[in-house]
C-alpha cells in the first residue's frame, strides 16, 4: 500500500513540475508577445509594428524540456564573437552541455559574456546559441538564442521552448552575435519562436 501511495506522490510531483515548465514558457510567451508590442522597447520596424499581434511559437512541448549533462570547461580564453555589424564582444566557453533528441547526441557549447556578467546581478548569466535544420525554413536562418542561469551540478536542464530570435531577425540596424558554428544541431528544434513573418 504504501508503494503505491509513493508512486502515485511521484507521478502527482512529475505532473505538477510539467505543468509548472508550461505554465513557465506560456508566461515567457506572454512577455516576449508584450515586449515586441511595447513601442518604446520592441526592436520591430514602425511598418511592422504598426501591424503586430503576437510572435509565432511552435507548440510547448515536454521533448524539447531537455536534460543535460553539463561539464565545465577550464583555462578556456576570452574571444572576440563575431556579429552582425562589426562589433565583437568578448566572450569566454563556459562549458559545454550534452543531451540526446529523438535518440540523437547533441553538443552545445555555452558561453558567458566577459564584460556583461561583471555588472550587478548578471554574474551567473549564460548565453546559448544554437542552428538546427528548422533555421532557415520555420525558424530564422541565423539561429536563436537562449538565456541561462549557471546551475548547480552536473545535470541541466535545457528549455528549448524559450529560444527567441535575436533583434536582427527583426531589423537589420541591430548588431547580434553570429552562432558559432560548433553550436549548429544535426536535429530539428521544433520549439520556441518561429521566423518573423514581415
Amino acid at each position: 500500500m504504501k508503494k503505491v501511495f509513493f508512486l502515485f506522490l511521484l507521478s502527482q510531483f512529475a505532473f505538477s513540475q510539467q505543468q509548472f515548465e508550461r505554465d513557465s514558457v506560456i508566461q515567457f510567451q506572454k512577455k516576449m508577445n508584450e515586449h515586441y508590442a511595447d513601442t518604446a522597447k520592441s526592436p520591430l520596424k514602425k511598418k511592422d509594428l504598426a501591424v503586430f499581434q503576437a510572435l509565432e511559437f511552435f507548440p510547448i512541448s515536454d521533448k524539447y524540456f531537455v536534460i543535460a549533462t553539463f561539464k565545465r570547461t577550464k583555462k578556456e580564453k576570452p574571444f572576440e564573437m563575431k556579429t552582425t555589424t562589426s562589433r565583437k564582444p568578448i566572450y569566454v566557453k563556459y562549458g559545454e552541455l550534452h543531451f540526446e533528441i529523438d535518440g540523437i547526441p547533441c553538443q552545445l557549447n555555452v558561453y558567458q559574456n566577459v564584460e556583461f556578467s561583471k555588472k550587478p546581478g548578471y554574474k551567473n548569466s549564460l548565453f546559448l546559441p544554437f542552428t538546427d535544420y528548422t533555421s532557415g525554413v520555420e525558424s530564422y536562418g541565423g539561429g536563436r538564442y537562449i538565456d541561462l542561469k549557471i546551475q548547480k551540478g552536473k545535470i541541466w536542464m535545457i528549455d528549448f521552448n524559450k529560444a527567441y530570435n535575436p533583434y536582427c531577425a527583426y531589423n537589420e540596424k541591430y548588431s547580434c552575435p553570429i552562432v558559432p558554428e560548433e553550436n549548429d544541431l544535426k536535429v530539428e528544434i521544433k520549439a520556441g519562436v518561429k521566423a518573423f513573418k514581415k
